[in-house]
């Protein structure tokens, strides 16, 4: 199938560290930063996908003032991998059971686990580089 796009490949993380390493020596602080990156990144990817990460970052922030907003912002940010994986033309995350990880405390690693299978479907790119897009 012939590229219908171009994209910003985004960075590749350790699904460990994303979920319990570098939130426990931040003190829980990485966990925001990388619901900020993750959603940067997956918008300079695949151009369909429309999301403001700052606003995403503030419903987990300070969306618990209201209760909905986090779910909200989870639930999307399984939506926006599984948008991603079609576009990279790579079998897609069920947001659903994103969804339900992220409640029991496994949503960055399993996001994070099925992300870099988008970063390693460019085998020799790097990080920032224009990569074609197949779907």
């Amino acid at each position: 199938m012939p590229p219908v796009g171009a994209g910003v490949l985004g960075k590749r993380r350790n699904p460990f560290g994303v979920w319990l390493g570098l939130p426990l020596i931040t003190l829980g602080i990485y966990g925001f930063v990388w619901v900020y990156k993750t959603n940067k990144e997956l918008a300079a990817y695949n151009s369909r996908i429309k999301v403001n990460p700052t606003l995403s970052l503030l419903a987990f922030l300070i969306g618990w003032v209201l209760i909905v907003p986090p779910f909200v912002a989870a639930w999307r940010l399984g939506t926006r991998t599984a948008e991603a994986q079609r576009a990279a033309g790579l079998p897609e995350i069920s947001p659903g059971i994103a969804f339900l990880l992220w409640l029991i405390g496994g949503g960055p690693l399993y996001l994070q686990f099925e992300i870099n299978k988008i970063w390693n479907r460019y085998p020799g790119a790097v990080e920032g580089q224009q990569v074609p897009l197949s779907r």
